[in-house]
This record gives C-alpha cells, structure tokens and sequence, in this order.
C-alpha cells in the first residue's frame, strides 16, 4: 500500500516534493500552508528590491526549462511567478490546503498525527518543509512599542505606507537591507541606515536578457541547460574555495575591497563600511546598488550602537535621530528549526528538547527516534556559494528512494550511529570554513555552533544523498 503523506510548507522544497511524487504517480499526500497563497519566502518577503543573488536558470527545478527569465539574476514578483507555474503545470495546487498551519506532528508508534487549524489527521510519513527564513527576528531595543510612526520588518512589508518624503529609519545592513536600502533612498526624504556591523560587499553582474537571448534559452536544445551548468561549476570552482580557504580566498577579499574603493569615494564611510571578519564569515552581499545608495545625499550611516526607540525616532547613547518610518531588516530566527511546531517522535519523545545542544540531523534529513520524518532544508543544508534548490532537489530525491521501503505500514528511522558518524564528518569539515571563525551570523545558534551550512561541495552532497537508504537506516 503506498505511504500517505503530509508535506509541511508550499515553498521551493515542498513544492517539489509534491511535483516529484507527482511524476511518479503517486497521489496520496497532502500540503499544509499556513498562509493563504504557495511561495514561502518568496510569497512573504516582498520588499521593494526583494531578489536573488543566485542567477535564475541556476535558482530553478533542473527538470523545469523556463523561458520567461527576464534579467539574470531574478527579482521577487518572477520567482513567485515561477513558483506559481510550477504548480499549475505539474497540478499539484489542488493538493494545497491552504490558511492550514500546523501546529503538532506527533508519532502514536504507528503513524503520525498531524494537527493544524484543531484538527488531526493520520499519515504515515511527514516532509517538514517550513524553511530556515521564515519567521522574521525583530531586536530586542528599549521603547519599541511607544514608536508612534510606522513600523514593520522587511518580511512583513506594509505595502499601504508610501515613503515618499519621509524621514526613515532602516536598522539592519545585511542582504536584505542591501536589497531595499537603495529603492528607499530614491523616495525618502531623509533615509538612516543603523549598521551594527559592515557586510563584505562583491558586485553583482546582472543584467536584462534581451529579446535573441531569450528565444535561444527557449528553441536551442540544451542551451538553458548548458548555461545552468556552468553557472553550477562556476560557483563550486570560485566560490567554494574562498569559503574552504582556498585558492579564491584571497581573490574575493580583493575583489569586494576594490568594490568598496570605487563606488565609496569619502574615506570617513569606507572606514564604516569596512569588516574586520573574513569574507564569507558572514553572508556575503552580492549588490551594485547598496554603496552608491549609501553615498547619496539624505543618507546618513550610524555605526554607533542603539540605546533606544523614542516615540520621535531612534537614540543612540550621543544623538537623537528622528523618524516617522522604522523598516527592521534585521534577519530571520533561522536557527530555530520546525519551530514553532511540537514535533514528538517513539516514546513521546521531544524533538525541541532533543535539539537543546543545537538542530542536527543525517544528511540534513532524518533524526534518530523519528521515524518516517524527513525534512527538506534542514540543519547544515544551507549553501554559501551555491543554489539552495540544487540541495533540495538532492533532499527530495533522497525522500524519494526510501519511500519504497515504507509502503505497507513500514517505519524505517536513520540508526543513531549512523548520526554520529555523520556528526564527526561534519565537525571535521566545518572546522576549515570561514564560519567557524568568531564573526557573528545568522549560519550560528545562541551556543556560537554553526548549524545552518553545508561545509562541502554541492556535488558531495548529491553524491551521499543518493546513497541507498540501508545501512544508515533501520527498520523499527
């Protein structure tokens, strides 16, 4: 009897798990949304100049040729676009129930019950899909709730609150800072960037596809392809090596720092605008348009720390700033994973309390006493330098082959020490990356663990991912 399947989340990785379940002819499973339209991430953070850093034809399904890419590297309003015609095509739109949040996923030593909305459902295997950048973090700042203008994060954009001639506030420099900041500058009257520490900064080469480029991407047999794998081994020849200390090392210091000096001509904000962490310690920004914004007029860099939010604006412990908009780009809770779903796996075990020393899990997929459970862009999955689709693909794919060992009421849970072997194999890597240096990031939990990246090469990944399921897993 085939496995009946919930799938939590309607982004890029539960998506393609109800597309590759599709494909291979096999219906019954459902996708829980908690929102009411599919697109994760994308759906949610909507910010003027919300975009990618990874180009198009590489942050896309390989096996979905798309030929309306407009720009190499995509904004917002396409990905969803392309999101939603990956649903309508591959029909799985009608599998999504949507204003669906699911709240417990507890295993009752047969199946699994699924609760959203008050109800429980029983299913046979779980896909957690929610995503690391999904639930927005806002400071902890003295004085936020007596703010009397307008105030929202980046993910949360008000979209009804026009900037024009406004006096705003923008606490937060990080990618999606850098993505709106110069948008906001074209509007506001008066624009303050609270930066509390400098982002390495490397251009970003994009560009509109024009007209003969896009009807070769669509009629020249395996051109899109083509250039979707050089793209791939582009990333892994260059990019990878300056996170693994490598050969590019070196390189991408000297190329963001010969970025800074020619787009930063005033001395005084080259020196706010410089880290003193290695690049890729933090997450690197790939953005033409960040320095010059910060360089216009009515745009003032505060590097000093923040004592607290007045009801006129921002103080810091030497100067009041005032303002009638504050915008927080200040990230995501990305290392809290699941949350806030209550998973509870064999012998009501908790998996919040499983991961109290840091969110762990075989391949980024399974964990030990939870079986049948599988999870899409989980723990030490997110990439540095590559396409993150690229990882769930890989996932998906390993979901895949072991859903045949599961028909037939079978429960199959990754062995414990097959856990530990993976542990030690990570530790091991992870030590070489430029994460594990001191720098502050959101790749880290409160303990100073990296838990969020991959510390390999993406073909590595899809080369253990496409391992059969025994022996790491056991029948229970």
């Amino acid at each position: 009897m085939t496995p009946k399947v919930a799938i939590i989340g309607a982004g890029f990785g539960g998506l393609c798990m109800a597309i590759r379940l599709e494909k291979a002819g096999i219906g019954s499973y459902t996708v829980f949304e908690k929102a009411g339209a599919l697109g994760g991430t994308w759906r949610d953070n909507s910010y003027p100049g919300a975009g990618c850093d990874i180009p198009s034809h590489l942050y896309s399904y390989s096996f979905e040729k798309y030929a309306s890419w407009t720009r190499r590297y995509p904004e917002q309003p396409e990905i969803l676009a392309y999101l939603e015609h990956c649903a309508d095509k591959y029909d799985v739109r009608r599998k999504i129930r949507f204003n669906a949040e699911v709240t417990d996923a507890a295993f009752d030593g047969s199946r699994w019950q699924v609760t959203a909305g008050g109800e429980s459902e029983a299913f046979d295997v779980v896909v957690m899909s929610v995503g690391q950048l999904n639930r927005p973090r806002l400071p902890e700042i003295p004085g936020m709730d007596d703010f009397e203008g307008a105030a929202f994060h980046s993910a949360r954009w008000d979209h009804g609150h026009d900037l024009t001639g406004r006096r705003v506030a923008v606490i937060g420099s990080g990618s999606s800072a850098a993505q709106l900041i110069p948008r906001v500058a074209e509007r506001a009257e008066r624009l303050t960037v609270f930066q509390r520490t400098p982002n390495w900064v490397i251009p970003k080469p994009d560009a509109e596809f024009g007209t003969a480029a896009r009807l070769a991407f669509r009629f020249v047999p395996g051109l899109q392809r083509a250039y979707r794998e050089w793209i791939f081994r582009y990333a892994e020849a260059a990019l990878y090596p300056a996170l693994a200390g490598g050969w590019s090392r070196d390189l991408l210091r000297k190329r963001a720092l010969g970025h800074l000096r020619d787009q930063v001509p005033d001395p005084e904000l080259r020196a706010k605008l410089t880290p003193d962490h290695p690049p890729g310690c933090k997450r690197v920004i790939i953005d033409s348009a960040f320095y010059p914004a910060l360089c216009r007029a009515g745009v003032d860099v505060v590097t000093d720390p923040i004592s607290r939010i007045t009801p006129k604006g921002v103080e810091t412990a030497t100067t009041a700033y005032e303002a009638d908009t504050i915008v927080y780009a200040t990230g995501f809770r990305a290392t809290e994973f699941l949350a806030p779903i209550r998973v509870t796996g064999r012998a009501g075990r908790d998996l919040a309390e499983q991961w109290a020393g840091g969110p762990e899990a075989y391949l980024g997929i399974s964990v030990p006493h939870f079986p049948n459970l599988f999870l899409l862009y989980g723990p030490h999955t997110n990439l540095g330098h590559n396409s993150i689709v690229f990882m769930l693909e890989c996932q998906v794919a390993h979901v895949m082959a072991c859903l045949p060992h599961l028909s037939g009421g079978r429960r199959l849970e990754v062995r414990p020490e097959a856990m530990a072997a993976w542990r030690a194999q990570l530790d091991a890597a992870m030590a070489r990356m430029v994460w594990s240096d001191g720098c502050r990031s959101w790749y880290k939990n409160a303990e100073g663990r990296v838990t969020n990246n991959w510390p390999g090469p993406a073909p590595l990944y899809r080369r253990l991912t496409a391992r059969p399921p025994r022996p790491a897993y056991r029948q229970v």
